[in-house]
């Protein structure tokens, strides 16, 4: 792609250049220091995003963020919005991934006021499973708020998917991952989302996260207007390889930059930045799609930016 290629706004940001949005008492420098990483790695604006945590202590975390992001406004040049991924989740194995289903919970309108309630007037994204008891009337509830949602997480039918989406819902966060690694071949989340008119689907686009041809596949299947690209960075995006944390989690990335959990495959977000995003997406896609690359680069934030 060409040196004006469009920087990336991304959806879902849960940490950056050492700093893990999912610790408590973070300080308005170490936004900064985030903020100004992620400009300096080639991004535009970003969603801060919460995992999956206890119901008080999440809100707790976005009440303080909040407030750090109103004591300095600069700092909402880049950070435009919040992404809340979790509680409301798939509980079963692999569709968790590596958030705790120990502190999942079924979403309720009363759940999704108080979101609305600790983020203010702010942008705000949510991503549920829709198979969760409670997911209708909350996705109905969360539009009339402002909020959009997505879908994420999830094992969900192919009529809950259609469900949530009359309900409200409007993309699919990282389709791929939040999955088994095995998939029945006839029937998996994969070809029901693929199958559904889910407005817009995520992809992480490190060549890891999803296979180069499976993204590849997906860019053939779907026009670019329905897809949208997030690096899912964490504190170890932006640094060097290392131990890191997402929340009470820890992780380990190699040189090969993956963020696993220690003894395990699993992935736990990615260190990749924006400008390496871009390079990951010319390598995958080749010449030929790079118009397209930098259509959904263009285009993407766009949905979120009008809420």
């Amino acid at each position: 792609m060409s040196t004006d290629t469009p920087r990336l706004f991304d959806p879902q940001v849960n940490g950056y250049a050492g700093v893990d949005f999912q610790q408590d008492h973070l300080g308005s420098d170490d936004l900064q220091r985030a903020a100004a990483a992620w400009r300096r790695d080639g991004g535009d604006a970003f969603y801060l995003t919460l995992i999956t945590d206890a119901w008080p202590a999440l809100l707790a975390r976005l009440r303080h963020l909040r407030v750090l992001l109103d004591s300095e406004p600069a700092l909402r040049n880049t950070i435009a919005g919040w992404h809340i991924e979790g509680p409301f989740l798939s509980e079963k194995p692999g569709f968790h991934g590596a958030h705790d289903p120990a502190v999942m919970m079924d979403p309720s309108p009363q759940r999704v006021r108080e979101l609305r309630d600790a983020a203010g007037d702010d942008p705000m994204l949510l991503t549920l499973a829709p198979e969760r008891t409670g997911s209708m009337q909350a996705i109905e509830t969360a539009r009339s708020l402002g909020i959009e949602v997505s879908l994420g997480h999830t094992d969900a039918s192919a009529a809950q998917i259609r469900d949530a989406i009359a309900a409200g819902a409007t993309a699919f966060t990282h389709l791929a991952n939040g999955c088994p690694q095995q998939l029945d071949r006839h029937d998996n989340i994969l070809w029901r989302v693929l199958d559904a008119p889910v407005p817009r689907i995520g992809l992480i686009a490190d060549g890891v996260h999803v296979s180069p041809s499976l993204f590849r596949l997906i860019h053939r299947v779907l026009p670019s207007e329905r897809l949208y690209y997030t690096t899912d960075a964490m504190a170890a995006a932006g640094s060097p390889p290392g131990d890191y944390s997402i929340g009470r989690l820890r992780v380990q990335v190699g040189e090969d930059g993956i963020v696993r959990q220690p003894g395990r495959q699993n992935f736990a977000g990615s260190s990749l930045t924006p400008r390496r995003l871009t390079d990951s997406v010319q390598r995958m896609l080749g010449p030929d799609f790079n118009p397209t690359a930098a259509a959904i680069l263009r285009e993407s934030g766009k949905w979120l930016r009008k809420t």
